[in-house]
């Protein structure tokens, strides 16, 4: 029943039940008002006539000795009311007018409902913002499962391909072509997060493409291997997708590749318009006719076509090599990062925006990383390295031999490259780091070097259980087989598989009271102190040692961590300072 309806049964004027309380400034309905007992339904109200105040009564606000008692219908409110006057009671009229809000409750009850629209509103922008830019994404599944973002070191595999067919991609000659890798970069973060290293891979350089599986129509194609070819050759070649590319790259540089993303010509144009330009410096004028880029020798922010001609250009800087063009393509991501970093880039949303639209309607990534919650984990893991300690390079190469006097192909310099690489997949910085950084690095370095010093325990009475997270079939049984009889390590056992299944590095977990049976294990493994993880608790008599064979594993026997990598890069390496504003192309 209604309020009126129900007031009406109890013998209240309705009226009478919204009371104004000015704490608030709003009228409330009030089925009891107070004071006033509920109406006893077995008792029919007679009305009675009204008692005034005596002259020494409580003041106002006090109660009647008498209370007074309304009829059963509207006639007997109205009765009341006369009965008062008569009286000499004042007449308060059938229900107190409303007052006028005052301006400040106007603002605030217009803010109210203004900020809660303006919440629900930006939930639904919020939604549907996040879904178009998910919708955006293209995903390859190259057969590999990586988390978004791994545990360990994590190296990106960024590949620009010079497809020429699809939106934006059409018009630069050989339209139609399915594109090859045309730039290659694999951008190495340490597993710390201090320095990051960015190798570029050139087109020309011979190498063996291993044999790759690729997902065509929901089934699996295996894709022979190729000798001898160009290293462009790894994607867009008889059916080859981002997947050889990324085989390939970790059978040249021994680094596990946790992720990629490729881009094509349309992406950097949105990307560096995006942005809002990218800042290049050219040390001489150029006019190149085949990239179509022409610039005045010095500073200039480009970005759409421009943008696109200055990392496509060759013929007119340094010996108009591909190496030469990877400098210039060096010069603009260090700079496209710098921008991207800045405050002018962070705290714009329109630009943030149109660089979210931008990067995920033009780049094609791995499942792994093909949500925007998961690409956004990863920006964020990426972002913790400082600019300063962000360095490019190119991979070491020779001209090739075998071209004769016209050199049109490169071959790895492995006197160069090896010591590189060694770097690389030891988290050593080409860049000199903050002494702070570095001083903490060395407090570390010298506490993981503490825990191979100290007694060795004997064989036999080392406890371990074997897992294997190498990727190599039966490696923890043979592994296992050798300690047991060879190595005296009867206590040893076979996990099975990792929980990983794959795993970058071999690792030992133990216990403080088994630290003797850890370094004795170490030394059998040929383990670094890098690869030790010490726990808080002890495990106790019969607790055993976890060994987890990693992907550096090369077979029982042969020692897992390599030797230590250079504290310096090799003379003659090219690189460039993410940082370093003052470098200009000649």
């Amino acid at each position: 029943m209604d309020a009126q309806g129900r007031g009406q049964a109890d013998g209240i004027d309705p009226a009478d039940q919204w009371v104004f309380d000015p704490e608030t400034g709003n009228y409330e309905l009030r089925l009891n008002p107070a004071g006033q007992p509920a109406p006893d339904p077995a008792r029919p109200a007679t009305p009675q006539p009204a008692v005034p105040l005596p002259a020494a009564a409580e003041p106002a606000a006090a109660k009647p000795a008498v209370p007074e008692q309304r009829g059963t219908g509207r006639r007997g409110g109205r009765a009341g009311a006369k009965a008062k006057a008569a009286a000499g009671a004042p007449t308060t009229g059938r229900r107190k007018p409303r007052p006028k809000p005052s301006a400040k409750k106007k603002v605030l009850a217009w803010t109210g409902g203004t900020l809660g629209f303006l919440l629900v509103g930006s939930s639904i922008a919020a939604y549907l913002i996040y879904e178009h830019l998910n919708n955006n994404i293209e995903k390859v599944d190259v057969g590999v499962k990586n988390d978004a973002v791994p545990d360990g070191p994590v190296n990106i595999l960024v590949i620009g391909t010079d497809k020429r067919s699809g939106k934006g991609n059409t018009g630069y000659g050989d339209d139609g072509s399915v594109g090859h890798a045309d730039t290659t970069l694999l951008f190495h973060v340490a597993e710390d997060r201090s320095n990051a290293t960015v190798v570029s891979i050139p087109r020309d350089m011979i190498v063996d493409v291993p044999q790759c599986p690729t997902k065509q129509g929901g089934t699996t194609k295996q894709i022979p291997g190729s000798h001898n070819v160009r290293f462009n050759e790894s994607l867009g070649q008889e059916d080859r997708d981002p997947g050889c590319t990324w085989r390939t790259v970790e059978q040249i540089t021994g680094l596990k590749v946790s992720h990629f993303m490729m881009a094509d010509f349309n992406a950097v144009k949105q990307l560096s318009s995006a942005v809002g330009g990218v800042e290049v410096c050219l040390g001489k004028d150029i006019n190149d006719p085949k990239s179509h880029l022409k610039l005045s020798k010095g500073r200039h922010e480009i970005e759409g076509e421009d943008a696109l001609a200055f990392v496509r250009t060759r013929h007119s800087v340094g010996f108009e090599s591909d190496l030469d063009r990877i400098k210039l393509q060096q010069q603009f991501l260090s700079s496209m990062i710098r921008k991207m970093k800045s405050g002018d880039t962070l705290s714009n949303p329109k630009k943030l925006y149109d660089l979210g639209n931008a990067a995920t309607k033009s780049l094609t990534v791995d499942t792994g990383i093909g949500s925007i919650s998961k690409l956004t984990s990863l920006g964020r893991e990426l972002s913790k390295v400082s600019l300063k300690n962000i360095t490019f390079t190119t991979l070491p190469v020779l001209d090739n031999p075998a071209d004769g006097k016209v050199h049109k192909t490169v071959i790895m310099d492995k006197a160069k490259a090896e010591p590189l690489l060694d770097m690389v997949r030891q988290d050593v910085s080409l860049t000199e780091v903050k002494q702070k950084e570095k001083a903490a690095k060395e407090e570390k370095d010298a506490k993981q070097q503490a825990l191979l010093k100290g007694p060795r325990a004997d064989p036999a009475a080392v406890r371990v259980k074997v897992f294997n997270g190498s990727g190599k079939l039966g490696a923890a049984q043979e592994t296992v087989s050798w300690l047991q009889n060879t190595k005296g390590m009867i206590r040893s056992g076979n996990g099975g598989n990792a929980p990983a299944k794959k795993v970058a590095r071999t690792t030992l977990e133990f216990a403080p009271d088994q630290a003797d049976q850890a370094r004795r294990l170490a030394d059998v493994m040929g383990l670094s102190a890098d690869a030790l993880k010490q726990g808080t608790a002890n495990a106790g008599p019969t607790g055993e040692m976890t060994l987890t064979l990693g992907e550096d594993f090369k077979g029982a026997g042969t020692p897992v961590n390599a030797p230590k990598a250079p504290a310096k890069a090799p003379e003659g390496i090219q690189k460039i300072e993410a940082d370093d504003q003052n470098i200009c192309a000649k």
